[in-house]
């Protein structure tokens, strides 16, 4: 099995406690277009999307048809929203901030992601952890999220061109089905944590685990299959 050099982590949901705010959130801005958004209906289809991408699907689902550019209006009342709340209570998931410290001096680490950059930034500032990371991907930076590979194979592509590196060595922490599928699609080992959804939806992982608190670094691949 080849070494592990580098972990790539998904954002909402492992990093940092966000994804009960964006839900939240899709709701509030939904409910102001008529558009109802239920906790069961979100984490069954639309958790791991980008706002752009979950926007739509919701639309699609509702047989509303809108133009581009008023989806990208419905994302950019949501961000706003979204900035506010992290402003105001930074979602923080304890263990984490160690987790990734001890990571940094063990492994290049990058985040691939479809939130925002601004959001990204915005957390690992408020978090302490912005220099921890060698690369970010974010949404913008590839056409097709999750589950599509393009978001962990832009990943790869920046932390290659920085020194050479295999996607079979590259570990991707994830929280969604969606995030599963496009780190295996993109080559690589996924560890899933339950921080969003329970274990049995995410038993395509190599590992699933209940926080970053249980993957121990210091025999990693033997945790591994």
């Amino acid at each position: 099995m080849p070494t592990i050099k580098a972990i790539i982590f998904d954002f909402d949901g492992v990093l940092f406690d966000t994804e009960a705010i964006h839900f939240a959130v899709f709701r509030e801005v939904l409910r102001s277009e008529g558009i109802p958004l239920t906790l069961s209906r979100y984490h069954a289809a639309y958790v791991g999307l980008s706002d752009e991408a979950c926007f739509r699907a919701i639309l699609n689902d509702h047989r509303i048809v809108v133009p581009k550019e008023d989806i990208q209006q419905l994302v950019r009342r949501k961000t706003d929203l979204v900035q506010r709340a992290f402003r105001a209570s930074l979602p923080r998931v304890s263990g984490v901030s160690e987790f990734v410290s001890d990571a940094s001096m063990r492994y290049r680490l990058a985040i691939a992601s479809g939130a925002l950059l601004q959001e990204i930034v915005l957390c690992l500032k408020l978090g302490s952890m912005l220099t921890l990371f060698e690369h970010i991907t974010a949404a913008g930076d590839v056409r097709e999220g999750k589950p599509n590979p393009a978001p962990y194979l832009h990943a790869l592509h920046a932390l290659h061109g920085r020194s050479p590196i295999a996607a079979n060595e590259c570990l991707v922490i994830e929280d969604t089905p969606h995030g599963v599928e496009a780190a295996h699609k993109a080559g690589m080992r996924c560890v899933a944590v339950t921080t969003t959804l329970p274990a049995d939806r995410l038993a395509q992982a190599d590992l699933v685990v209940p926080s970053l608190h249980a993957l121990r670094l210091e025999d990693l691949t033997v945790q591994l299959p």
